[in-house]
Protein backbone atom coordinates (compact mmCIF):
# COMPACT_ATOMS: atom_id res chain seq x y z
CA UNK A 1 0.00 0.00 0.00
CA UNK A 2 3.20 2.54 0.83
CA UNK A 3 2.67 4.77 -2.08
CA UNK A 4 1.69 2.30 -4.81
CA UNK A 5 -1.55 2.58 -6.79
CA UNK A 6 -4.36 0.17 -6.51
CA UNK A 7 -7.27 -0.49 -8.69
CA UNK A 8 -10.82 -0.05 -7.14
CA UNK A 9 -11.03 -3.74 -7.01
CA UNK A 10 -7.69 -4.04 -5.11
CA UNK A 11 -9.05 -1.45 -2.73
CA UNK A 12 -12.18 -3.05 -1.77
CA UNK A 13 -10.21 -6.63 -1.27
CA UNK A 14 -8.02 -4.70 1.27
CA UNK A 15 -10.45 -3.31 3.04
CA UNK A 16 -12.17 -6.45 2.97
CA UNK A 17 -9.01 -8.30 4.97
CA UNK A 18 -9.16 -5.75 7.00
CA UNK A 19 -12.98 -5.43 8.26
CA UNK A 20 -12.82 -9.57 8.53
CA UNK A 21 -10.16 -8.86 11.00
CA UNK A 22 -11.60 -7.11 12.68
CA UNK A 23 -15.05 -9.20 12.97
CA UNK A 24 -12.83 -12.36 13.56
CA UNK A 25 -11.81 -10.36 16.95
CA UNK A 26 -15.36 -9.17 17.89
CA UNK A 27 -16.54 -12.63 17.75
CA UNK A 28 -13.60 -13.59 20.17
CA UNK A 29 -14.16 -11.12 22.59
CA UNK A 30 -18.25 -10.99 22.30
CA UNK A 31 -17.67 -15.09 23.65
CA UNK A 32 -15.66 -13.55 26.72
CA UNK A 33 -18.40 -14.27 30.00
CA UNK A 34 -20.19 -10.56 30.78
CA UNK A 35 -20.54 -9.59 27.19
CA UNK A 36 -23.43 -8.25 26.11
CA UNK A 37 -25.15 -6.56 22.42
CA UNK A 38 -26.43 -3.59 23.10
CA UNK A 39 -28.44 -0.72 20.77
CA UNK A 40 -27.31 2.83 20.51
CA UNK A 41 -28.78 5.33 18.37
CA UNK A 42 -29.48 2.61 16.25
CA UNK A 43 -26.25 0.98 16.21
CA UNK A 44 -25.22 -2.45 17.68
CA UNK A 45 -22.61 -2.02 19.82
CA UNK A 46 -20.72 -4.02 22.62
CA UNK A 47 -21.01 -3.56 26.23
CA UNK A 48 -19.83 -5.16 29.32
CA UNK A 49 -20.20 -6.13 32.79
CA UNK A 50 -16.60 -7.21 34.04
CA UNK A 51 -15.85 -8.08 37.68
CA UNK A 52 -12.56 -7.59 38.47
CA UNK A 53 -13.21 -7.46 42.44
CA UNK A 54 -10.49 -8.98 43.87
CA UNK A 55 -7.96 -7.94 41.21
CA UNK A 56 -5.23 -5.94 41.18
CA UNK A 57 -4.08 -3.58 38.23
CA UNK A 58 -0.59 -1.38 37.95
CA UNK A 59 -0.58 1.41 35.73
CA UNK A 60 2.70 2.88 35.11
CA UNK A 61 2.19 6.77 33.24
CA UNK A 62 -0.81 8.60 35.17
CA UNK A 63 0.67 11.94 36.16
CA UNK A 64 -2.37 14.02 35.58
CA UNK A 65 -6.83 12.94 34.71
CA UNK A 66 -5.86 13.71 30.88
CA UNK A 67 -3.82 10.74 29.53
CA UNK A 68 -4.83 7.51 28.08
CA UNK A 69 -3.72 5.84 31.71
CA UNK A 70 -6.42 7.79 34.03
CA UNK A 71 -8.84 6.71 31.18
CA UNK A 72 -7.40 3.04 32.06
CA UNK A 73 -7.52 3.31 35.79
CA UNK A 74 -11.11 4.53 35.18
CA UNK A 75 -12.12 1.43 33.40
CA UNK A 76 -10.50 -1.04 36.11
CA UNK A 77 -11.39 0.90 39.03
CA UNK A 78 -15.07 0.68 37.23
CA UNK A 79 -15.02 -2.80 37.14
CA UNK A 80 -13.84 -2.91 40.58
CA UNK A 81 -10.29 -4.11 40.97
CA UNK A 82 -7.57 -2.34 43.03
CA UNK A 83 -5.72 0.23 41.22
CA UNK A 84 -2.14 1.20 41.82
CA UNK A 85 -0.30 3.89 39.60
CA UNK A 86 3.12 4.99 39.05
CA UNK A 87 3.80 8.55 38.40
CA UNK A 88 6.98 9.93 36.85
CA UNK A 89 8.76 11.40 39.98
CA UNK A 90 8.66 14.96 38.66
CA UNK A 91 5.19 15.05 39.03
CA UNK A 92 4.71 12.58 42.18
CA UNK A 93 4.09 15.60 44.49
CA UNK A 94 1.95 17.51 42.26
CA UNK A 95 0.09 14.45 41.42
CA UNK A 96 -0.65 13.60 44.70
CA UNK A 97 -1.65 17.44 45.57
CA UNK A 98 -4.31 16.48 42.77
CA UNK A 99 -5.57 13.68 44.20
CA UNK A 100 -5.83 15.71 47.50
CA UNK A 101 -8.07 18.40 45.84
CA UNK A 102 -9.77 16.26 43.82
CA UNK A 103 -10.77 15.75 40.10
CA UNK A 104 -14.26 16.56 40.24
CA UNK A 105 -16.11 15.06 37.67
CA UNK A 106 -12.86 13.36 35.60
CA UNK A 107 -12.77 11.42 38.60
CA UNK A 108 -16.55 9.81 39.02
CA UNK A 109 -16.97 6.22 37.93
CA UNK A 110 -20.16 4.48 35.38
CA UNK A 111 -21.76 3.72 38.59
CA UNK A 112 -21.84 7.35 39.67
CA UNK A 113 -19.02 6.66 43.24
CA UNK A 114 -15.93 8.42 43.34
CA UNK A 115 -12.69 7.45 42.18
CA UNK A 116 -10.14 5.87 44.28
CA UNK A 117 -6.84 5.07 43.72
CA UNK A 118 -5.12 3.14 46.59
CA UNK A 119 -1.63 3.81 46.22
CA UNK A 120 1.12 6.09 43.96
CA UNK A 121 4.15 4.91 43.63
CA UNK A 122 7.13 7.30 42.14
CA UNK A 123 8.24 4.99 38.81
CA UNK A 124 10.36 6.24 36.59
CA UNK A 125 10.49 3.50 33.73
CA UNK A 126 14.08 5.06 32.49
CA UNK A 127 16.04 3.19 34.93
CA UNK A 128 15.59 -1.26 35.59
CA UNK A 129 17.53 -0.95 38.80
CA UNK A 130 18.63 1.96 41.42
CA UNK A 131 22.54 1.49 40.09
CA UNK A 132 21.05 2.54 36.38
CA UNK A 133 20.30 6.26 38.41
CA UNK A 134 23.16 8.36 37.83
CA UNK A 135 23.86 11.19 41.10
CA UNK A 136 23.02 13.98 39.43
CA UNK A 137 19.66 12.65 39.08
CA UNK A 138 19.43 11.47 42.48
CA UNK A 139 20.24 15.28 43.55
CA UNK A 140 17.90 16.98 41.24
CA UNK A 141 15.60 18.71 42.76
CA UNK A 142 12.54 16.64 41.85
CA UNK A 143 14.06 13.55 43.00
CA UNK A 144 15.23 14.74 46.27
CA UNK A 145 13.85 12.77 49.27
CA UNK A 146 12.13 10.52 46.72
CA UNK A 147 13.80 6.58 46.59
CA UNK A 148 13.23 3.34 44.94
CA UNK A 149 11.27 4.85 42.25
CA UNK A 150 13.29 2.36 39.52
CA UNK A 151 11.70 -0.32 38.06
CA UNK A 152 12.82 -3.01 40.50
CA UNK A 153 12.26 -1.04 43.50
CA UNK A 154 9.17 -0.59 42.61
CA UNK A 155 7.69 -4.14 42.04
CA UNK A 156 9.39 -5.27 45.25
CA UNK A 157 7.32 -2.82 46.71
CA UNK A 158 4.20 -3.78 44.61
CA UNK A 159 5.15 -7.17 45.90
CA UNK A 160 5.30 -6.84 48.94
CA UNK A 161 2.27 -4.62 49.56
CA UNK A 162 -0.29 -6.50 47.39
CA UNK A 163 1.54 -9.49 47.14
CA UNK A 164 0.80 -10.42 43.34
CA UNK A 165 -0.87 -7.59 40.32
CA UNK A 166 -3.26 -9.47 38.17
CA UNK A 167 -2.77 -6.60 34.75
CA UNK A 168 0.07 -4.98 34.42
CA UNK A 169 -0.26 -1.49 32.56
CA UNK A 170 2.40 0.64 30.40
CA UNK A 171 1.72 3.48 29.84
CA UNK A 172 4.34 5.57 29.12
CA UNK A 173 6.62 7.29 26.95
CA UNK A 174 9.22 9.78 26.45
CA UNK A 175 11.01 11.54 23.95
CA UNK A 176 13.74 13.99 24.90
CA UNK A 177 14.14 15.15 21.18
CA UNK A 178 10.50 14.28 19.94
CA UNK A 179 10.25 18.17 18.14
CA UNK A 180 13.03 17.41 16.33
CA UNK A 181 12.97 14.92 12.67
CA UNK A 182 14.54 12.19 12.68
CA UNK A 183 17.73 13.69 10.45
CA UNK A 184 17.91 16.04 13.24
CA UNK A 185 18.06 13.24 16.30
CA UNK A 186 20.88 13.08 18.44
CA UNK A 187 22.00 9.18 19.22
CA UNK A 188 21.62 10.40 23.08
CA UNK A 189 18.00 11.35 21.85
CA UNK A 190 17.18 7.91 19.90
CA UNK A 191 18.53 6.04 22.00
CA UNK A 192 16.76 7.99 25.26
CA UNK A 193 13.44 7.23 23.57
CA UNK A 194 13.81 3.80 23.09
CA UNK A 195 15.07 3.26 26.36
CA UNK A 196 12.25 4.82 28.17
CA UNK A 197 9.14 4.03 25.98
CA UNK A 198 9.85 0.58 24.56
CA UNK A 199 12.39 -1.24 27.00
CA UNK A 200 10.69 -0.29 29.93
CA UNK A 201 8.08 -2.98 29.06
CA UNK A 202 10.89 -5.44 28.39
CA UNK A 203 12.06 -4.67 32.51
CA UNK A 204 8.62 -4.09 33.41
CA UNK A 205 7.74 -7.65 32.50
CA UNK A 206 10.82 -9.21 33.62
CA UNK A 207 10.21 -8.05 37.29
CA UNK A 208 6.55 -7.96 37.70
CA UNK A 209 6.30 -10.91 35.65
CA UNK A 210 7.08 -13.87 38.89
CA UNK A 211 4.53 -12.89 40.94
CA UNK A 212 1.71 -11.79 38.21
CA UNK A 213 -0.95 -14.46 38.78
CA UNK A 214 -1.60 -17.48 35.73
CA UNK A 215 -3.68 -15.77 33.16
CA UNK A 216 -2.84 -11.90 33.90
CA UNK A 217 -2.44 -9.51 30.95
CA UNK A 218 -0.05 -6.71 30.23
CA UNK A 219 -0.65 -4.23 27.93
CA UNK A 220 1.26 -1.07 26.61
CA UNK A 221 0.03 1.43 24.03
CA UNK A 222 1.36 2.20 20.88
CA UNK A 223 0.63 4.47 18.36
CA UNK A 224 0.30 4.37 14.01
CA UNK A 225 3.60 5.83 13.48
CA UNK A 226 4.71 2.25 14.28
CA UNK A 227 4.63 1.33 10.35
CA UNK A 228 3.25 4.57 8.76
CA UNK A 229 5.17 7.97 8.32
CA UNK A 230 3.66 10.75 10.72
CA UNK A 231 5.52 13.86 10.29
CA UNK A 232 5.93 16.00 13.54
CA UNK A 233 6.29 12.82 15.39
CA UNK A 234 10.02 13.14 15.95
CA UNK A 235 12.98 12.02 18.08
CA UNK A 236 12.89 8.91 17.56
CA UNK A 237 9.31 7.56 18.82
CA UNK A 238 8.18 5.90 15.50
CA UNK A 239 11.07 3.79 16.07
CA UNK A 240 10.59 3.36 19.50
CA UNK A 241 6.94 2.50 18.95
CA UNK A 242 7.81 -0.15 16.26
CA UNK A 243 10.10 -1.72 18.75
CA UNK A 244 7.40 -1.69 21.31
CA UNK A 245 5.34 -3.73 18.96
CA UNK A 246 7.82 -6.18 17.80
CA UNK A 247 8.69 -6.74 21.62
CA UNK A 248 5.22 -7.10 22.47
CA UNK A 249 5.30 -10.26 19.93
CA UNK A 250 8.59 -11.63 21.39
CA UNK A 251 7.28 -11.23 25.31
CA UNK A 252 4.49 -13.06 24.24
CA UNK A 253 5.89 -16.11 23.25
CA UNK A 254 8.16 -15.86 26.13
CA UNK A 255 6.36 -14.62 28.84
CA UNK A 256 3.42 -16.37 28.00
CA UNK A 257 5.01 -19.85 28.44
CA UNK A 258 6.78 -19.11 31.24
CA UNK A 259 4.50 -17.33 33.78
CA UNK A 260 0.88 -17.72 31.81
CA UNK A 261 0.42 -14.15 31.24
CA UNK A 262 -0.81 -12.55 28.33
CA UNK A 263 0.83 -9.30 26.69
CA UNK A 264 -1.22 -6.72 24.79
CA UNK A 265 -0.29 -3.81 22.91
CA UNK A 266 -3.22 -1.09 21.47
CA UNK A 267 -2.84 1.13 19.15
CA UNK A 268 -4.74 4.14 19.85
CA UNK A 269 -5.76 6.96 18.02
CA UNK A 270 -5.23 10.72 18.74
CA UNK A 271 -6.14 12.30 21.46
CA UNK A 272 -4.96 15.84 23.62
CA UNK A 273 -2.87 14.40 26.27
CA UNK A 274 -0.19 15.59 27.76
CA UNK A 275 2.43 13.99 26.14
CA UNK A 276 0.95 14.93 22.59
CA UNK A 277 0.58 18.55 23.89
CA UNK A 278 4.04 18.53 24.07
CA UNK A 279 4.66 17.83 19.99
CA UNK A 280 3.76 21.56 19.11
CA UNK A 281 4.12 21.10 15.18
CA UNK A 282 1.29 18.41 15.69
CA UNK A 283 -1.88 19.68 15.66
CA UNK A 284 -5.22 18.14 14.54
CA UNK A 285 -5.21 18.46 11.18
CA UNK A 286 -2.26 16.90 10.99
CA UNK A 287 -3.83 13.89 12.61
CA UNK A 288 -6.53 13.60 10.34
CA UNK A 289 -4.49 14.56 7.18
CA UNK A 290 -2.81 11.25 7.96
CA UNK A 291 -6.02 9.22 7.45
CA UNK A 292 -5.78 7.57 10.62
CA UNK A 293 -9.09 9.17 12.12
CA UNK A 294 -12.32 11.13 11.33
CA UNK A 295 -12.55 14.39 12.98
CA UNK A 296 -15.41 12.42 15.27
CA UNK A 297 -12.78 10.07 16.56
CA UNK A 298 -10.68 12.15 18.33
CA UNK A 299 -11.52 11.29 21.64
CA UNK A 300 -10.87 7.69 21.93
CA UNK A 301 -9.60 7.63 25.21
CA UNK A 302 -12.42 6.42 27.10
CA UNK A 303 -13.36 3.32 24.14
CA UNK A 304 -9.03 2.89 24.38
CA UNK A 305 -9.43 2.63 28.38
CA UNK A 306 -12.97 0.02 27.74
CA UNK A 307 -10.74 -2.08 25.47
CA UNK A 308 -7.95 -2.71 27.68
CA UNK A 309 -9.93 -3.32 30.82
CA UNK A 310 -12.07 -5.88 28.24
CA UNK A 311 -8.85 -7.89 27.27
CA UNK A 312 -7.12 -8.17 30.55
CA UNK A 313 -9.03 -10.64 32.41
CA UNK A 314 -8.48 -14.41 32.24
CA UNK A 315 -11.83 -14.81 31.16
CA UNK A 316 -11.16 -13.21 27.81
CA UNK A 317 -10.48 -15.99 24.93
CA UNK A 318 -8.36 -13.02 22.98
CA UNK A 319 -5.00 -14.23 21.97
CA UNK A 320 -2.26 -11.89 22.07
CA UNK A 321 -2.41 -8.91 19.54
CA UNK A 322 -2.14 -5.61 18.58
CA UNK A 323 -5.63 -4.27 18.72
CA UNK A 324 -6.67 -0.63 16.78
CA UNK A 325 -8.38 1.76 19.06
CA UNK A 326 -10.72 3.91 17.43
CA UNK A 327 -8.36 3.56 14.09
CA UNK A 328 -8.78 2.10 10.92
CA UNK A 329 -5.43 0.19 11.00
CA UNK A 330 -5.48 -3.58 10.56
CA UNK A 331 -5.11 -5.81 13.61
CA UNK A 332 -1.81 -7.87 13.85
CA UNK A 333 -1.15 -11.00 15.62
CA UNK A 334 1.26 -12.34 17.87
CA UNK A 335 0.38 -15.87 17.36
CA UNK A 336 -1.85 -17.77 15.62
CA UNK A 337 -5.54 -17.09 16.16
CA UNK A 338 -6.74 -20.52 17.57
CA UNK A 339 -3.54 -20.29 19.95
CA UNK A 340 -2.90 -17.97 23.41
CA UNK A 341 -0.23 -16.80 24.92
CA UNK A 342 -0.65 -19.50 27.54
CA UNK A 343 -1.12 -22.47 25.31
Amino acid sequence: LHGRKHTTAQKFANRKIVLASMLSTMKTIARSPGARLIVHNGARAMSYKIDLKGKVCFVAGVADAQGFGWGIVKAFASAGATVIVGTWPPMYKKFLDMIDKGFGEDAILQDGSTLKIDKVYPFDGLYSTVEEVPESVKQHKHYVGLSGYDIKSVAEQVKKDYGKVDYLIHSLANGPEVEKPLLEVSRKGYLGASSSSAYSLIAMVQQFGPFMTSGGSAISISYIAAEKCVPGYGGGMSSAKAALESDTRVLAWEAGRKWGIRINCISAGPAKTRAANAIKKVGTALFIGCGQVSSNDLMCRPRMASLASSIAPSSSTLPTRLLPAASSRPMMSALPPWRSART
